[in-house]
Order: C-alpha cells, then sequence, then structure tokens
C-alpha cells in the first residue's frame, strides 16, 4: 500500500510537470499503479482494505470495466461478506443505472448471506428507489396513472419471488441515463412494478427467512417509511402492518407501527389530522399504560410528534392541535426516561441519536425541553451549550 501511494504521488508530479511545461507524453503510470494493486490483491486477496482502496481507485478513475472485473472477483473470494454485496449493488444502481446488475449482486448475495437483515434490508431498499425512479419519470412525462393489477409471486425455491414484469423486461434502455423511453414508461401502466409487488416480495421472503420476527419487519416499516415520495409506500406499508397484525398482534412493534400508520402521509394542516391524531393518541395510551412497551413506544411516538412539529407549514397547524402534541411529548419524555435512569439519561441518548441521523433541529428541540424537566443535567447542558457556540 505504501508502494502503491509513492506510485500515485510520482504520477501526480509527472502530470503537474507536464502542465506546467506544456508537453505530451503519455505515461505509464496508471497501468503501473493497477499492476501493483493486481500483484497485491494476489498476494494479499484477504485483505479486504486493500481491496476496497483498488476499487475505489478504478471508480474515481472511471475504469468502469476494469471495476466490473474487481467487483467479480473480491465477492468471490469473500461471498458471506454481505457489505460487499451491498456495496456493488449499489455501484451499478448509482453509477451505472443497471438495475439488472444490481438485483443479480443482490440476489447471489442472499444466496450466500441468508441470515443478514442488513443485505435484505438494503435490497428492499434497492427495488424501493427503483420504483420511486421510475414513478418519477412518469410524472415528468405527466403519464401517473392508478395501478390496480398485480401479479402473484412465485415458489421458485432458489430465488427470491418477483413480478414477471420489470421495467427492463418493456425497455432495457431504461437502465441508462440518457435517453427515455416515452412508449415504453407508456407501456409500464399494465405493469407491476409501480405497486410495490416487488419490494413487498422481498419483505416476504425476509419474513419466511427471519420466522415473522417484529423486529425484522419494523425495520423494514422503518426503512419503507422513509420513502414517503414514492406513490406506492402507503400501500407497501399497510402490507407490512397487516403482516405484523397477523402474526404478532399483542408486538410492540406492531402497535410502534400501527401508531405511525395512523399519521403517515397527513399533513397537520389537512382536514383528515386531528381525526387521525386522535386515534394514534389514544392507541398511545393504551400501549404506554403496559410496562413492557413504554420505553420503546415512547421513542417512536416522540420521533413522530417532533417530525409533526417541525414539519414544513406546521406554524400554521391549529394552536389546539399544538397544544396537545407539546403536552404529549412532554409525557412520552416523562415515561421515556421512567424506563431508564429517571434522570435524563435516556433524553440525552435519543438527543444524540437523531443528531447522528441528521435530525439536529428536531435533537435541539428534544435538549431545550429536557432541561426544563431535568436541569441539573450535565450531559443536556453541554449538549445546548455546544449548539449554543
Amino acid at each position: 500500500m505504501r508502494y502503491i501511494e509513492f506510485e500515485k504521488n510520482l504520477d501526480a508530479l509527472r502530470r503537474k510537470r507536464i502542465k506546467r511545461m506544456g508537453v505530451r507524453y503519455k505515461g505509464s503510470g496508471q497501468r503501473s499503479i493497477y499492476a501493483i494493486y493486481n500483484r497485491g490483491t494476489r498476494k494479499f486477496s484477504g485483505e479486504l482494505a486493500l481491496w476496497m482502496q483498488y476499487i475505489e481507485f478504478a471508480r474515481k478513475d472511471k475504469a468502469y470495466k476494469r471495476l466490473n472485473e474487481i467487483l467479480t472477483a473480491v465477492v468471490r473470494l469473500h461471498p458471506i461478506k454481505p457489505e460487499l454485496w451491498i456495496y456493488a449493488a449499489n455501484y451499478f444502481m448509482e453509477s451505472q443505472a443497471d438495475i439488472t446488475d444490481a438485483r443479480s449482486y443482490m440476489q447471489r448475495g442472499l444466496r450466500f448471506c441468508k441470515n443478514s437483515e442488513l443485505l435484505w434490508l438494503e435490497y428492499a431498499k434497492l427495488e424501493t428507489i427503483y420504483v420511486g425512479k421510475i414513478a418519477g419519470r412518469r410524472r415528468i412525462l405527466g403519464l401517473d396513472e392508478d395501478r390496480t393489477k398485480n401479479v402473484d409471486a412465485g415458489t421458485d425455491e432458489d430465488m427470491i419471488a418477483l413480478p414477471e414484469i420489470t421495467a427492463e423486461d418493456v425497455n432495457p434502455s431504461l437502465r441508462k441515463e440518457d435517453g427515455v423511453d416515452e412508449v415504453a414508461l407508456q407501456n409500464l401502466a399494465s405493469a407491476p412494478i409501480l405497486t410495490g409487488a416487488i419490494p413487498i416480495a422481498v419483505f416476504e421472503s425476509a419474513m419466511k427467512q427471519f420466522k415473522d420476527a417484529p423486529a425484522v419487519a419494523e425495520k423494514f416499516f422503518d426503512m419503507f417509511a422513509e420513502f414517503d415520495q414514492v406513490p406506492c409506500i402507503k400501500r407497501i406499508l399497510q402490507h407490512v402492518l397487516e403482516h405484523l397484525e397477523q402474526t404478532a398482534p399483542r408486538a410492540v412493534e406492531t402497535v410502534a407501527c400501527s401508531f405511525r400508520m395512523h399519521l403517515f402521509g397527513l399533513h397537520p394542516i389537512s382536514e383528515e389530522f386531528p381525526s387521525a391524531l386522535g386515534d394514534a393518541l389514544e392507541l398511545l395510551s393504551t400501549a404506554i399504560g403496559q410496562s413492557n412497551y413504554t420505553a420503546h413506544i415512547s421513542e417512536v411516538a416522540l420521533r413522530q410528534i417532533l417530525s409533526l412539529l417541525l414539519s414544513e407549514g406546521a406554524g400554521d397547524m391549529d394552536p389546539a392541535i399544538q397544544k396537545v402534541l407539546h403536552s404529549r411529548l412532554r409525557k412520552c419524555m416523562r415515561s421515556l426516561d421512567e424506563g431508564s435512569s429517571g434522570d435524563g439519561e435516556a433524553i440525552v441518548a435519543l438527543a444524540r441519536s437523531l443528531q447522528h441521523e441528521g435530525k439536529k433541529s428536531h435533537a435541539q428541540v428534544l435538549v431545550e425541553l429536557g432541561l426544563k424537566q431535568w436541569s441539573a443535567n450535565e450531559q443536556l447542558q453541554q449538549l445546548h451549550s455546544s449548539w449554543d457556540t
């Protein structure tokens, strides 16, 4: 790796001199670096750090053909590393806009890493992103229509059952970034892709693998809920919730997802919001009354209420609803903290988690309210002071 670094510095210096002197020179600097990487990865095939450095170098150099070869080699050598399958799939989806190869890497990875929750979640996320992209293209071209047709999943034991028709079946050129075939997108009207059939199929397969574990189902719900702009996402979330209600009706995860589903997609100033909020808070009160549910449900409720209070246009919310939300927010904070040490430590942990997730404004509101209740907590004071400076 030090040898490679030396060659990189030498090549950078050579390029600067060529530019300064205004001469033409076709050197072998890049070829030398690739040759060293090849020798190094052959000799130390188990060193993932060296492989990842090799991959990033080829990606930065836009050596796509070589990069494809590198990714193929590394997953063959390390098939039980889910992170590598995810990296390869995301590369083909993001850089090449190629869902076929990305899906292939995910499917092959799941053959070797069936028990990896991360890989299952990332595969479902990949398919949801693809649905969003197709829906976005249709929206731009004004081709939005309601989708009601579904295709039943197959029963192949080795592969995840997916709908029979995908975008590539209609037009393989959709994987390319340039050039949108309007006719092909119009033909997607009868395909199941826009109904969320593929992410649902992945979820169902994951549930079979993890024996309907409620915790795993809730992770899928959380991941899907991030795609609130995808037209079919509410249908997908409803499917996950119905699965939880059938397999684990009394689980805390079922209550948490049900609470979030009541309010999903509703703007605080919409006509439907007050009644939905009333139902959600009633469910919340019942759940918090059960000691086993308190901490988990309280955290879910805190996150949801903070999102509502800080959403765009929340300033136009009815004052009575704002008062109810603030009251419930404080109550949930007390309920969350009672499940731990009782001196605000649980609020500190949640605030740091929100900050780590990029929700600084949510964390700030939580800390400010926490200081009113636990003013002596030094960690809350430090967090508040760090934001002031």
